[in-house]
């Protein structure tokens, strides 16, 4: 109201500023107008007085007008019919003359004048801003049509404002609120009253009139009794009740869904805008338990599905609130009752849509009702059990839950004899199962429950798939699920299994893995791979887990024992997956056994963290000949397959067995004593080192037991061993590398005779399979670019172990270590250099050119900061030296031959 005043009070200040704006707009158009009039009377005057001009010339009006006007004056247009002349005839006719052109066109000849300049956009006037164009509509407003009629209604506007607001201070519209209401209801009887009468000429204006009205009446009640406390709770919610079941007979006569859904809304929520507080849950199931009888006897006549489903999800919500809220133990035996009432009705209401619907589409049932209604009441009937004498005994639900599937079954086999009811009883019939299933785990442990559960689920996977119906496969899916769930939730009690292996615990994982294998089974045999993939990944997830649970609960924690326990069961795993692939193959069988011989990678350094090495330990060595056993068994189950995935699973068993030996050698220079760190890294290189060379010159003993089909991947099993020995040999070129006991020796010490060998079996595997002059060139470089590296490995390992220098980050600064390198890089250039000359290789003789080049920069700028001792004085010396020898063998590169013949 405040709002209301405001915005009057706000036209009112405005109406005088309107009204001058509107006389000044209006005098202003009545002087435009005298201007317009005083000068078009001297335009006529000026028009009288001027001479007639002469009439213009054909070539005045083409030079006026153009050649497309003078055209149309000198020739007339063609006639139809005869062919028209020739243009020379038509030249020499005289032209027809001109008529005369009428007084109203005459007008003076005025000179030609050229077009003016046309204006930049810059220069064109810009668009008025806001505050012009609101100025101007408003000005137009008041111009511009029935003027007077427009002021007349503001000035009317703001009169009648202004005669509310002071009626509203005088106190002339405060009436008593009995008054009122009784107004309202009035009102809104007349509506319904006129509504009723106007319901077959104009249906749906009368059926949303009859539900505002009933509305209305409903907050009419509801506002006398909450608000003005002028009516009784009883009296309030009896009129509620009848307006409710008069509403609802409106909608079943006139056969209008919308107010019979309007009917059950405000149904429903009376007695929640009535409420008093009191918790009268006696008082409030009754009531719904007569809508819900009312809305079973619309069922009778209508098959309105919208109303079963909001009657459902209204009784069964606020139950649910109210049992959250309010319910305590004691109030069992005054609700339970009503429980079972609702129960019924809503057991009853899917039978009546089902028969009300045509016999052709009785297949089409109230799932919602059908699977809700049981579910949703099974689930209140648990938490009604909570506390009190059920506490402690479940069997009082568990016969609950078998009384359900009784009945269930009951009117399985009941519908079953009528006709055109096979989807409501295929329901029944599962939701009979159901029912009968979820009496085991109520009756039985939770570990004897997984079990049951987990084979039925595979057997309705197996009858569902022979039936061809998706709905049993459904079950058997969630069966399955369920028995996971079941045996998870008995968590607490794991620990208590005191037997490896013959325990609930592992027995019912076991059988939730075969059943999950056993349903992959059946699916890849009705050909459908994709749900086989996913029951068969769900069952090797249980036999895992439940393997490594009894790792965890049984080996005993002193002997680390977990990861060679894990790689024999990984090798028992892939034995058993490769020999299934051998009789029925599959490509998740293969994967299977894939996987398993590569997680005996992890699983080393995992033996090795643990014991130091892979074969140590009470289980150890056991293992691994496991290992070995079943994995030469898979790898020949896998050839007999003939796989694609069979190489792959070869290659990986190749790069195990030389980490496994390599993890073992490297152990052995820690129980020697006094063995150097040199030995150690070269015992690592050593198994890799002898399998690449198998692979370079005994192909045979390798391919096996593919044989020649593992010939595909020579090449990625060579490109492998090379990376990890790369690797490798980068890693020593940082190692001090003593080879104690025995003294170190430039090359002949262990682990540079490690690296020499890497060198050379690269330059074997690759120099002879590179036909490409250019790749070979590539390949060349490479190779002597990775030497030269070495032989300064080599020299820094000479100076740290004969000079006594620190193995640290300032072995490269100190003067012996320069003056070594400057000998030894020199020394190597000019034996490139030489030779390239002598035997007429030019690239040879060019690098060699190059490294000397590299010395004199590097003695301009390091060795020249050791010109103070002899070391550096020596440096500079044996370089001068050298390069004298060269200037004396070789002065010049070698020529290049002509391999062009003389004529």
């Amino acid at each position: 109201m405040a709002g209301l005043l405001a915005l009057v009070g706000l036209v009112v200040l405005a109406m005088p500023v309107l009204l001058i704006v509107a006389l000044v707009s209006v005098s202003g158009l009545k002087r435009r107008v005298a201007t317009l009039e005083e000068q078009v009377e001297q335009l006529r005057a000026l028009r009288v007085a001027a001479p007639a001009p002469e009439r213009p010339a054909v070539q005045d009006v083409e030079a006026d007008f153009g050649p497309t006007l003078a055209e149309l004056v000198r020739e007339p247009a063609p006639a139809p019919g005869p062919i028209p002349a020739p243009a020379a005839s038509a030249r020499s006719a005289v032209p027809p003359p001109i008529p005369p052109i009428p007084p109203r066109m005459e007008r003076p000849a005025e000179p030609a004048s050229p077009m003016p300049p046309r204006e930049p956009r810059s220069a064109r006037p810009s668009r008025p801003d806001f505050a012009t164009t609101a100025l101007r509509a408003v000005q137009r407003w008041f111009t511009v049509g029935n003027v007077p009629v427009k002021i007349g209604m503001l000035v009317l506007f703001a009169g009648v404002a202004a005669l509310l607001k002071y009626g509203a201070d005088q106190g002339w519209f405060t009436l008593p609120p009995e008054l009122r209401l009784a107004g309202i209801a009035a009102a809104a009887l007349g509506a319904l009253v006129f509504a009723w009468r106007k319901r077959e000429s104009n249906r749906t204006f009368a059926l949303s009139l009859q539900g505002g009205a009933i509305g209305v009446l409903l907050l009419v009640v509801f506002a006398a009794f909450k608000i003005f406390t002028l009516m009784p709770v009883g009296a309030a919610f009896a009129l509620s009740v009848a307006l409710v079941a008069g509403a609802g007979m409106l909608a079943v006569l006139q056969d209008a869904k919308a107010l019979a859904v309007f009917a059950l809304l405000a149904g429903f929520l009376a007695p929640i805008w009535l409420s008093t507080g009191s918790g009268n849950h006696v008082a409030l199931f009754s009531y719904y338990a007569v809508l819900n009888a009312a809305i079973v006897g619309i069922a009778w006549y209508k098959s309105w599905r919208v109303l079963n489903l909001l009657g459902f999800a209204f009784t069964f919500g606020i139950g649910t609130v109210w049992g959250a809220l309010d319910y305590a133990p004691e109030k069992y035996a005054s609700t339970q009752p009503f429980l079972a009432l609702f129960f019924v009705f809503y057991l009853l209401i899917p039978l009546l849509f089902a028969r009300r619907q045509p016999a052709s589409r009785r297949d089409f049932i109230d799932g919602c009702l059908v699977f809700g209604a049981p579910l949703v009441a099974f689930s209140l009937q648990a938490g009604l059990m909570q506390g009190g004498s059920f506490e402690a005994n479940r069997l009082p639900l568990a016969f609950c839950a078998l009384g359900l599937g009784v009945l269930y079954a009951a009117l399985s086999w009941w519908l079953r004899r009528h006709k055109d009811y096979d989807a409501l009883t295929q329901a029944y019939a599962l939701l009979a199962v159901g029912f009968a299933t979820l009496a085991v785990p109520l009756a039985l442990s939770a570990r004897a429950t997984a079990s049951v559960f987990a084979l039925e689920g595979a057997a309705l996977a197996w009858l569902g798939l022979r039936q061809r119906r998706w709905l049993p496969q459904v079950s058997g899916a969630g069966l399955q699920l369920a028995a996971a769930v079941a045996l998870l939730v008995a968590v607490d009690v794991w620990r208590f299994d005191a037997v490896a292996v013959a325990n609930p615990t592992f027995m019912g994982a076991l059988l939730i893995a075969v059943a999950g294998f056993a349903s992959a089974w059946t699916y890849r045999a009705a050909g459908q791979a994709q749900f086989a993939l996913v029951y068969y990944l769900w069952g090797l997830a249980w036999w895992c887990g439940a393997a490594l649970r009894e790792f965890d609960r049984f080996l005993p924690p002193a002997w680390h024992a977990e990861a060679d326990a894990i790689l024999m069961f990984a090798a028992l795993s892939g034995w058993l997956a490769a020999e299934v692939h051998r009789r029925r193959p599959a490509s998740a069988l293969v994967w299977t056994t894939l996987v398993a011989l590569a997680l005996a990678v992890p699983l080393a350094l995992w033996q090795t963290a643990a014991h130091q090495q892979p074969f140590a330990g009470p289980l150890g060595a056991w293992a691994w000949l496991v290992y070995l056993a079943l994995g030469i068994r898979s790898l020949l189950c896998l050839r007999d397959s003939e796989h694609r995935l069979a190489g792959a699973a070869q290659f990986v068993w190749w790069l195990v067995w030389p980490l496994a030996a390599s993890l073992l050698l490297g152990w052995l220079p820690d129980r020697i004593g006094g063995m150097g760190q040199g030995w150690q890294f070269a015992l690592l290189a050593l198994p890799w080192l002898a399998v690449a060379a198998m692979a370079l010159f005994r192909w045979r003993w390798i391919a096996a037991p593919l044989g020649e089909r593992f010939a595909v991947w020579k090449a990625s099993l060579l490109r492998a061993l090379f990376l990890v020995l790369a690797l490798w040999w980068l890693c020593t070129l940082f190692v001090a590398g003593a080879a104690s006991p025995l003294p170190w020796i430039p090359v002949l010490n262990p682990m540079e005779l490690a690296q020499l060998g890497v060198l050379v079996l690269a330059a074997c595997w690759r120099l002879p399979s590179l036909r490409d002059s250019k790749a070979s060139s590539v390949w060349v470089v490479t190779l002597s670019l990775v030497a030269f590296a070495w032989v300064t490995s080599v020299v820094l390992h000479a100076v740290h172990h004969w000079g006594g220098e620190p193995w640290d980050g300032g072995l490269v600064a100190t003067s012996l270590a320069q003056t070594s390198l400057t000998i030894v890089w020199s020394v190597l250039g000019v034996l490139g250099w030489v030779i390239g000359s002598r035997r007429g290789q030019r690239m040879l003789w060019l690098a060699g050119a190059v490294l000397m080049g590299v010395v004199l920069a590097k003695l301009v700028l390091v060795d020249r900061q050791h010109l103070g001792n002899l070391l550096g004085i020596g440096s500079f010396i044996g370089y001068g030296l050298l390069c004298t020898v060269v200037g004396y063998l070789a002065p010049a590169p070698p020529r290049v031959v002509s391999e062009e013949k003389p004529a």
